[in-house]
């Protein structure tokens, strides 16, 4: 197979795997587990390939230190860049020892069998373990790019069910995360943060700073910077709040709360025409006339405003500043990246921070992690020698977190009298979803950590530049895999917008399926045709066929009650990886209530692993993105964020969650395709198709609440 990114920077088979002297296997990754169960994974993989039991290998988790440095966990990229590299590892490694065996024993290796960690020689009947082959000592080759791993007829763990890493502990209440940690002499910290971004602090209460010193609370304050510190949690959450209320705020101009979709496509923006899923630097193309053979022209517009990563637990992060070095432990997806912003911040060599990473509040996407780190790294600083716990409150990371952008999409397209699409245009408006502490020319990396534009040597925020990638970012998934003729595709990124955005699940790709997929319905229905077999007609690739007839025959299409409705949604994310259709079937109420009664996943992610947990990830993609599609959306006025609780930012709650039926279309011996976010584009272009079928109505803004419903039935639904 040809190399990847990660093999790239780490070659070797020592870099991934090692051979303990009792014989356990110990694997190496850059890729961090935040529920996915990769780790689970790589153990089938390594495991599988080396013929030894899953119970013998444990997967590290990822440091600054020994770790393969993999970038950020994200895209759906873990299977086919660490899955990869540690199954060609695993080969390397067995064919490795099957050699020295043969050397050892004297005969040719091509008469020894492995089982279990033990090599035997059928013409001898003699054996070695991998532990007195390989015990504790390196195996110091390179990873053979080239060699033929197991084949698939022959695996007896990988595609098979099994419990995954950690669960037992999970539930048992046994598991530590960061929250968790305790060291001898350590503070507890909390940030005390200003009303709104743009606010300064001009000075604070002598008499209640002189108050907190007596009661043992440590103040740190570096310009605009406020934190406190202390033995005892309770006592330092308390006095965060007295603190803030001791400090005198110039509040400047406030945040600009206007309506955010008018200026999403009235602010200066940088503007791409996109061909093939990759921006290009060229003048865009003008908009096609209909051609002469078209029949109809449709024309929608669809938006979604800004969606939190709310995770159930608030972020934290640990630090220790001892003797010019710091150490440092995160729940943060992209430790080396994090690394390296650190040591661009507080000017040291990246040589001198070593990052572990530590399970906290998971999620797909920049959420508080990196900056909740950077903030114990600060309170580190300020108390050399002293171990450092930093939580963030509910508030803090609702009203702190980067957000995942609003965003507008402005589609028309023309059909002939067949049915068929003869010319379609999408623009897409957005913020950036691309502001992790990766470093760059100027600072970059510092300059996307939160407090750094706090700090007395304040660093300004980050200017976003254009994602250039192939479907990254704003233009992520907005290229149709559907067979259209006459594509302008266009991606305007666009500049002041009120509120800090990143990374969140599928970057754009959620907004531009929901388009895509609402438009295809819309114009399957003006031509007459069944949604199903409209897709059908302008799809050719067979895999994405595939996933779309056997989510349709999964659905069915029995009649329903009245107030009740079906819609499914199509994609493969970002054109490469896991193909997924959706099914949804609803009721809408009397009410405007929307309950979710079913669900279908279809999926093809090629060579399946984990089972269990490749199911896990489609149906949790599909419960966010059902929970932004229904009720969320940020809030926010001149003072502030407002969204800084549940009840003023709903979730998906357990008394609306469907029944959900998944199919795996397995694919034994094709490559590992990425599943992580592959359900989370299409399910609100399946429930706004439900909907439609359900009610008449054809919802185009997010969230679907009561109000819109009963807003679109009177005729006054944007």
């Amino acid at each position: 197979m040809a190399s990847n990114a990660s093999l790239d920077k780490a070659p070797n088979v020592d870099d991934w795997l090692a051979i303990d002297a009792d014989g356990r296997v110990r694997v190496r990754t850059g890729k961090v587990d935040i529920g996915q169960r990769v780790s689970t994974a790589l153990a089938l993989i390594a495991a599988e390939e080396l013929d030894v039991p899953l119970d013998s290998v444990d997967v590290l988790r990822a440091d600054t230190v020994r770790a393969p440095n993999e970038g950020i966990t994200s895209g759906s990229n873990s299977m086919e860049e660490s899955g990869n590299a540690v199954r060609l590892a695993s080969a390397t490694a067995r064919r490795h020892m099957l050699a020295r065996a043969a050397e050892a024993l004297g005969v040719d290796a091509a008469t020894l069998e492995s089982e279990d960690g033990l090599i035997q020689s059928r013409a001898t009947n003699r054996s070695l373990t991998y532990a007195e082959l390989q015990g504790d000592q390196p195996f110091g080759i390179p990873i053979d790019l080239g060699i033929a791993s197991k084949p698939a007829a022959r695996y007896r763990l990988v595609g098979h069910p099994v419990t995954a890493r950690g669960m037992a502990e999970i539930v048992n209440g046994s598991w530590q995360f960061l929250q968790d940690m305790e060291w001898p002499g350590m503070l507890h910290a909390r940030v005390v943060r200003p009303p709104h971004y743009h606010a300064t602090l001009r000075g604070l209460d002598e008499a209640v700073l002189q108050r907190l010193e007596s009661d043992g609370i440590r103040v740190i304050r570096d310009g605009s910077f406020l934190a406190v510190a202390g033995a005892d949690e309770y006592a330092t959450l308390t006095a965060a709040t007295r603190l803030y209320n001791a400090a005198d705020w110039d509040r400047g101009q406030g945040l600009e709360a206007q309506d955010i979709f008018e200026r999403l496509r009235s602010n200066e923006r940088t503007s791409l025409p996109v061909t093939d899923g990759t921006p290009q630097e060229a003048p865009l193309p003008p908009v096609m006339e209909p051609p002469a053979n078209s029949t109809v022209t449709l024309s929608a517009q669809y938006e979604r405003p800004y969606h939190m990563h709310a995770s159930i637990g608030p972020s934290a992060g640990a630090a220790l500043w001892q003797d010019g070095k710091l150490t440092v432990w995160s729940h943060s997806q992209g430790i080396y990246i994090l690394r390296a912003a650190m040591a661009g911040a507080l000017n040291l060599p990246e040589a001198a921070i070593a990052i572990h990473h530590v399970p906290g509040a998971g999620c797909y996407g920049h959420n508080g992690a990196d900056d909740a780190a950077f903030d114990a790294v600060l309170v580190a600083r300020a108390n050399p020698g002293v171990p450092i716990l930093l939580k963030w409150t509910r508030e803090d990371e609702n009203a702190w977190e980067p957000y995942g952008s609003c965003m507008a999409m402005d589609l028309s397209a023309s059909l002939d009298s067949s049915g068929a699409v003869t010319v379609w245009s999408q623009e897409t408006h957005s913020d950036t979803h691309s502001m992790r502490p990766r470093p760059g020319a100027g600072g970059a990396g510092p300059a996307r950590l939160l407090s750094t534009r706090f700090l007395a040597d304040a660093i300004q925020p980050y200017a976003p530049q254009p994602n250039m990638q192939k479907h990254g970012g704003i233009h992520r998934n907005m290229d149709p895999l559907y067979d259209l003729p006459n594509k302008r595709l266009v991606k305007h990124l666009v500049k002041g917008m009120p509120l800090r955005t990143s990374s969140m699940r599928t970057l754009g790709a959620f907004a531009n399926t929901f388009a895509i997929e609402s438009f295809m319905d819309e114009m399957a229905e003006a031509a007459g045709v069944d949604p199903l077999e409209f897709r059908l007609r302008h799809l050719s690739d067979p895999r994405a066929r595939d996933v779309l007839n056997a989510m349709a025959t999964k659905l069915g299409n029995a009649p329903l009650p009245e107030g009740h409705g079906r819609g499914f949604a199509f994609s493969q994310y970002k054109n490469v990886k896991t193909y997924a259709a959706v099914g949804i079937e609803l009721e809408v109420t009397n009410a405007a209530d929307i309950v979710l009664k079913r669900a279908v996943i279809a999926a093809d992610a090629g060579q399946v692993v984990d089972p269990d947990g490749l199911t896990a990830q489609l149906e949790g993609g599909l419960l966010q993105s059902a929970s932004w599609a229904l009720y969320e959306s940020v809030g926010f006025d001149r003072d502030g964020i407002t969204s800084r609780d549940w009840d003023t930012y709903p979730i998906l709650r357990f008394g609306n969650i469907p029944v959900i039926e998944t199919v795996l279309i397995d694919r034994p011996g094709a490559p590992f395709l990425g599943a992580g976010e592959a359900t989370s584009g299409p399910i609100a272009g399946a429930i706004a198709n439900a909907i439609r079928d359900a009610s008449g109505l054809r919802l185009r803004r997010m969230p679907f609440t009561p109000d819109a419903l009963r807003a679109a039935a009177m005729g006054n639904y944007e």
